[in-house]
């Protein structure tokens, strides 16, 4: 995948988290800042998502500890749990606000 491709997808990646968020009205605020997104819970807990340009992989971190996802069959799937990122993205807000969310 060349360069162009990794950010258009990570970009879609990254705004389809937004949306889940938005749309579930969870008490969860995000920011992005260049390749870095920041997920803060009302705890003060977060869940840190970022490009990683060089291995072309989306990378979150949370206190259930690091995961790394490549694209693979136009999905961004987790190399270590076979995951895709979105699944995970909600499990892991779901362990930080201590609640169920409403995904829509």
């Amino acid at each position: 995948m060349n360069e162009s491709k990794f950010h258009e997808l990570a970009d879609a990646a990254m705004l389809a988290i937004e949306q889940a968020i938005d749309d579930a009205g969870a008490d969860i605020d995000y920011e992005t800042t260049g390749n870095v997104m920041t997920l803060e819970f009302e705890n003060r807990s977060q869940i840190i998502i970022n490009r990683q340009e060089p291995m072309r992989e989306i990378w979150l971190a949370s206190q259930s500890g690091g995961y790394h996802f490549q694209y693979q069959e136009n999905r961004w799937i987790c190399s270590r749990s076979g995951e895709e990122l979105m699944t995970l993205v909600k499990r892991e807000c779901e362990k930080h606000a201590e609640e169920t969310i409403d995904w829509a």
